[in-house]
């Protein structure tokens, strides 16, 4: 926030700039297990529609804005839907994403969903009702598909606390 308070008004001023924001697709659905990390997505996201909405508002043209939301990329490690959708929605390469990401803000795009398919996801998010929507988690494994993360980030934890406390000072 303290970027957009230092830049915005002056690149409102001019009527030119580019504000992009990475928000991933925890910014657009929650998971079980990681509340604090979708809420602080989701606030990335919703901080960049209000500044979106402000400038058509105020009819600024001249300064773009990008929503880049990539499923997941390689930073949470084990974690994925069922397996036997894999050809439909697996684990993202980085470089890949980089360069979708790229193509997208170059060209002034408002929103980057990666992969494609996210775009659909989203307008379903919207159209169906929240019981449904729990449905489709537990089809999809949604619901489940951060365990193998978590399960191995409190194995490294509880190894790093246990090699601490044998340590003498």
């Amino acid at each position: 926030a303290s970027t957009v308070k230092a830049f915005f008004p002056k690149m409102m001023e001019m009527d030119h700039g580019h504000f992009v924001t990475i928000a991933g697709s925890l910014g657009l659905f929650a998971t079980a297990c990681m509340a604090d990390y979708c809420a602080s997505k989701f606030a990335a996201a919703g901080f960049h529609e209000a500044l979106s909405h402000k400038l058509k508002a105020k009819q600024i043209n001249g300064v773009k804005t990008t929503l880049v939301c990539p499923y997941l990329a390689g930073m949470f490690t084990g974690c994925r839907i069922r397996r036997k959708l894999d050809a439909l929605l697996s684990p993202l390469k980085p470089d890949d994403c980089v360069k979708t990401a790229m193509k997208g803000i170059l060209n002034n795009q408002p929103i980057i969903c990666i992969p494609r398919i996210m775009y659909f996801a989203v307008v379903l998010k919207h159209l169906l009702p929240w019981d449904v929507q729990v449905l489709v988690h537990k089809f999809l494994g949604i619901d489940k598909c951060m365990h193998p993360f978590i399960r191995e980030r409190e194995a490294k934890c509880h190894l790093i606390y246990n090699e601490t406390k044998n340590l003498s000072l």
